[in-house]
């Protein structure tokens, strides 16, 4: 089994250019919504740890941003609660995938977390910054105060790029991705 993990900056294209490769993507941020959606024992957790700011379930996106830009160390806090959580799906995904060929991991934290091991396959996907914030400002959740704080909980993009195996040009156009994704997919597959 190949393991690819893509890595970039937030809102650089990783999860648009994770589904063009057409085999099983473990999506983190999806994750992170269904926990929060379902996982009962997780708001405990983060209602304990956090009375002022996480007070519903399912747990609020809202309540999620107002903790963080309230003090950002509520992050860590956060991070302690689901990335066990997360790690634990990331685990019965490979598992279920077992026999597939390829897998991915679209995974925001994949390098700051240590979830890769020496045997995965790292693409940095590159885009223009003006492009990027284009893209996040597109987001009903687009916030440039929590993407300052959640930038900063990440490793430098020039060190993620250095410890990659290989970069993709996002130009945000479907034909030039499909077509960089395709030729990285036989590099690999043939290696």
């Amino acid at each position: 089994m190949i393991k690819i993990g893509i890595i970039g900056d937030i809102g650089s294209g990783k999860s648009f250019v994770a589904k063009q490769f057409g085999y099983p993507v473990f999506n983190a941020d999806i994750e992170v919504a269904k926990i929060y959606k379902k996982d009962r024992k997780c708001f405990i957790k983060l209602n304990k740890k956090l009375p002022k700011h996480i007070i519903t379930f399912p747990v609020n996106k809202k309540e999620i941003t107002r903790s963080i830009l309230s003090n950002p160390k509520n992050l860590k806090k956060i991070i302690k609660i689901v990335h066990p959580l997360v790690r634990k799906k990331m685990n019965n995904f490979i598992y279920k995938n077992r026999n597939k060929k390829i897998i991915i991991f679209d995974i925001p934290l994949l390098l700051e977390n240590k979830l890769n091991k020496n045997d995965y396959f790292l693409i940095f996907i590159q885009a223009k910054k003006e492009k990027v914030i284009k893209n996040l400002k597109k987001r009903n959740n687009y916030n440039p105060r929590i993407l300052k704080i959640l930038k900063k909980s990440q490793l430098s993009l020039v060190y993620k790029k250095k410890k990659s195996n290989f970069i993709i040009n996002n130009s945000f156009t479907k034909k030039s991705v499909e077509k960089n994704v395709k030729l990285l997919k036989n590099i690999i597959l043939n290696k």
